[in-house]
């Protein structure tokens, strides 16, 4: 675990103490210790500096040696927030659900991907959208969200546009931090993981024998 596992990982367990953190909800852990980097990137104007993710474990660590009682605090409420932000944010897709808009997301996904691929700056890309998603009120999930915005949108505009590779991305820019700016204040669901019927099927099998 990291600074910021470790940081978080105690406040996970008092708002939630089911999450197996070291296990089945590693994920969870993992996801949460980015938001929260994202969040203080944020809060801290360390978006688009170089090196900020350094930068950024040298103020916690400062925080955390000069004020441990305010930053646990900060964590406690943070923490809590965005573990109701998951809940409404995160869905399973269980075996065939959704199947047909599952297509559709993956075709535009795949088609955005070698032009993602090759982008210099596709890390600047993401911070910039994950920035206009925190500061417009999204916690949960950001980086993920922002990426895939990105990808999105890539493939939309590259599906309707002959332009250069440049014109692309800076339209596709301009159309992902206005969705950004609309999913950030949205209610619902923005990230759905694809889980096998199967899996269930297991888990049934094993808890009724």
């Amino acid at each position: 675990m990291n600074f910021i596992e470790l940081l978080l990982y105690e406040s996970l367990k008092n708002h939630n103490s089911m999450l197996d953190l070291y296990g089945s909800d590693r994920r969870v852990l993992q996801i949460a210790s980015q938001d929260l980097m994202n969040f203080l990137k944020v809060h801290w104007n360390l978006v688009g500096k170089e090196a900020n993710e350094c930068e950024l474990a040298e103020k916690l660590q400062k925080f955390f040696d000069e004020n441990p009682d305010e930053l646990e605090e900060f964590l406690h409420m943070w923490t809590g927030i965005w573990l109701k932000k998951w809940k409404e944010r995160v869905r399973l897709l269980i075996g065939k659900q959704n199947s047909d808009r599952w297509r559709k997301t993956t075709k535009l996904l795949n088609d955005a991907e070698p032009m993602w691929r090759k982008l210099p700056n596709k890390r600047e890309l993401r911070e910039v959208v994950t920035a206009t998603l925190i500061k417009n009120g999204e916690i949960c999930g950001t980086s993920i969200i922002a990426e895939n915005v990105l990808k999105l949108e890539l493939g939309n505009v590259k599906k309707k546009s002959r332009a250069s590779e440049r014109e692309i991305l800076l339209n596709a820019l301009n159309r992902t931090l206005k969705k950004a700016r609309e999913l950030a204040r949205s209610k619902g669901p923005l990230i759905f993981v694809k889980v096998d019927e199967t899996y269930f099927n297991l888990s049934n099998s094993s808890s009724s024998s």
